[in-house]
């Protein structure tokens, strides 16, 4: 029996089936985001290790006691800076010239500033931990081309895997730093090593914008011809003027790299 298509026009036709719900975004989401911080923090966190077990062996050779290298690198979290800070306090040093030492040495953060993404982090909580938890490491994983994706959980969530890594491996250090042979050679360069793994994406990142690194090149040679005794704080501060006019010069937009 043929039906005409006229005798179904008026017959109500059935309702399209519902679009499916996407999963709620909020507590769900949480342990992917930490597991991918996670995932991402480890290769740096691997070269906290080393500087923390010689940063915590040194703080228990200095003398002071155990907890006081934990205490620091969870309270200071200055990277080289604790380093000095040792013998600072050991000498009885002033206030004042540790404050001083404290940022001529971690002043490179204020560039970092520059193109931190730090809007993406939400809270006033999260974006008071998220600077005080600003390290190089952090800065070098979360401004490039693999983290522009990234949310601001999954950002805090680095720092503070990183922070973890350097506070837990201080206070390895000073209980067993005793330990560990005198024989054993090539930890000093694990810094060194992951930094220029961390430059090397850097540079690929850049889509042969080649111009950037030859900036910073430029700065550091022009720094160390004309302040020697400022090196760090000169280079920073030429290679941040050199990126403010390509930009008011090109119209170029800054790019995260």
């Amino acid at each position: 029996m043929n039906i005409s298509p006229a005798a179904t026009e008026g017959r109500p036709r059935p309702a399209p089936a519902p679009a499916p719900v996407p999963p709620p975004a909020g507590p769900l989401a949480r342990p992917s985001e930490a597991r991918a911080a996670f995932k991402a923090s480890v290769g740096a966190g691997l070269g906290f290790v080393p500087l923390g077990l010689a940063f915590g062996a040194l703080a228990a050779q200095s003398g002071l006691d155990w907890w006081w290298a934990g205490l620091s690198a969870t309270l200071a979290f200055g990277g080289s800076f604790e380093f000095l800070l040792i013998g600072m306090v050991t000498a009885a040093a002033p206030l004042a010239a540790i404050a001083l030492s404290a940022f001529m040495v971690n002043v490179r953060h204020v560039f970092y500033a520059l193109s931190f993404p730090l809007h993406r982090i939400t809270g006033r909580l999260g974006k008071t931990y998220a600077t005080f938890a600003l390290c190089d490491e952090a800065y070098a994983l979360t401004t490039g081309k693999q983290a522009r994706s990234w949310s601001g959980r999954r950002i805090l969530w680095l720092q503070l895997f990183l922070h973890l890594y350097w506070a837990a491996s201080a206070v390895a250090g000073a209980l067993l730093g005793s330990l560990i042979p005198d024989g054993v050679t090539g930890l000093d360069f694990a810094l060194t090593a992951m930094f220029t793994v961390l430059a090397l994406d850097a540079v690929r990142d850049l889509r042969g914008d080649l111009p950037t690194p030859a900036l910073a090149l430029l700065s550091a040679l022009a720094a160390r011809l004309l302040f020697p005794g400022q090196l760090l704080l000169a280079a920073f501060a030429l290679f941040t003027a050199a990126l403010l006019t390509r930009h008011l010069t090109t119209g170029r937009k800054p790019t995260h790299a």
